[in-house]
């Protein structure tokens, strides 16, 4: 079985369909400055600014793979190396929205790479159903 090591293309369509696209800077819900499909900085790590201009969705995607680079790779960093295509989709997806440092301590992390039942990483999972 090969390792997974990046989302699928619905898992990516998934993300995007939940994240939404804005080409402008606009405040995310914890009032961070985000823009395109929920990146808050740019590849040269400056933050998104309230006063940046407003991107092509071109821009917007081409941002949105940079970054989701990082969180694939917090995923598969973190996990054990047998979850399927969905499963790293599904922890790919959360990594994006609550940020790499809470997926890395998470409880949800602690109990997958524990195999504990699915019924517990369900239940782990929807701890950060907010």
């Amino acid at each position: 079985m090969e390792e997974i090591k990046s989302m699928s293309p619905e898992g990516i369509q998934f993300l995007i369909n939940n994240e939404g696209c804005v080409l402008h800077p606009y405040l995310d819900t914890k009032s961070i400055p985000t823009i395109g499909c929920g990146s808050t900085y740019y590849e040269d790590g400056s933050k998104v600014k309230m006063t940046d201009t407003p991107i092509t969705m071109a821009r917007a995607m081409e941002l949105f793979r940079f970054t989701l680079k990082h969180f694939e790779l917090t995923v598969y960093s973190n996990t054990r190396d047998d979850i399927n295509q969905n499963q790293f989709d599904a922890l790919t997806s959360l990594c994006y929205n609550i940020g790499q440092t809470n997926f890395k301590n998470s409880t949800l992390v602690k109990r997958i790479n524990a195999r504990a039942t699915d019924q517990s990483i369900e239940n782990a999972f929807m701890m950060w159903n907010k």
